[in-house]
């Protein structure tokens, strides 16, 4: 059993009643101490590093309004990093907690209360909802948090980081991200590695220094029927690899539709005929009424 499911077992056991319930920190030395980050609610203050059933040398704490990591290299990744380099972190567990005001705060009410501090508008950032990192989900924002940590260039591929939330009125912990299992998406060094792959691929803007300030010799123009240029040699492969993916997809789709028309034909019931009519009675020929005998003139005589 590893530290943080031995951590989670021995909360679930004492939330639920279980006097005997607790860790032995001696059996866990490789993975100790934990650095945590956490609310700054002081509700917390009494829940933490017993929640967790660490001792407090075993515990760096660290907080933030709302346990927020903005960005990778952001300051609280720093000090994240610098806890696990320096006071010698083996894991890391952001936490959030249940009822958080910072959460239930729009960004309509927090401009409304800087402005009632003092703070105009006119000082604040553009984008006030992502310079704050402002969240509207407690466990979502513990994910994403854990997300940029993960794919943080400042801490190590071993370092798990694990994402919980802790209930302010039980202290029961939950598990929202299993720092054993989850591994970095794509770090970023990889991310500058390609970028700098594609920099010397276009290889025009090779002697632009941004601090001279000296731009390339190649005009716009030439740059953007290089880049085209680019674009049409690889369009013919790029066809190739989505034709020879879309194919196989066809002609499975299409062996599927002849499997459900056969079932069909055999299993499903076939729709009633519809009665034919009752042919017409045969018609009549009309009988021709005798003909009235002609009237002929009577031969009238005078008196």
């Amino acid at each position: 059993m590893k530290l943080f499911e031995a951590i989670l077992d021995a909360n679930h056991r004492a939330v639920a009643g279980d006097a005997s319930a607790g860790l032995h920190p001696a059996e866990f030395a490789d993975a100790l101490p934990v650095v945590a980050l956490t609310c700054i609610d002081p509700r917390l203050n009494a829940l933490f590093p017993n929640a967790l059933a660490l001792p407090a040398e075993q515990f760096i704490w660290l907080r933030n309004a709302g346990n927020i990591i903005t960005s990778p290299l952001s300051s609280t990744m720093r000090s994240l990093a610098l806890a696990c380099a320096v006071k010698g972190g083996r894991e890391i567990a952001i936490i959030g907690h249940s009822d958080c005001q910072v959460c239930k705060t729009t960004t309509l009410v927090l401009l409304e209360k800087l402005r009632a501090l003092g703070v105009d508008r006119s000082r604040l950032p553009d984008n006030v909802n992502e310079f704050f990192g402002m969240f509207g989900s407690e466990r979502q924002n513990v994910i994403k948090a854990c997300d940029f940590a993960r794919n943080s260039p400042l801490i190590g591929p071993n370092t798990p980081v694990h994402g919980l939330l802790i209930d302010v009125e039980t202290g029961k912990l939950e598990w929202l991200v299993n720092g054993y299992e989850v591994k970095p998406s794509l770090p970023l060094k990889d991310i500058q590695m390609r970028v700098t792959d594609m920099m010397e691929s276009l290889g025009a803007f090779k002697e632009f220094a941004m601090g001279e300030m000296k731009f390339p010799e190649m005009k716009i123009g030439e740059a953007a029927a290089h880049v085209d240029s680019k674009l049409s040699q690889a369009a013919p492969q790029i066809g190739m690899k989505l034709a020879e993916k879309v194919a196989p997809m066809a002609a499975s789709v299409e062996s599927v539709a002849g499997q459900v028309t056969s079932f069909a034909e055999k299993n499903w019931p076939k729709p009633p005929l519809p009665a034919r009519p009752s042919p017409l009675p045969p018609l009549k020929k009309p009988v021709k009424a005798p003909l009235p005998p002609p009237i002929r003139p009577r031969n009238l005589r005078r008196d």
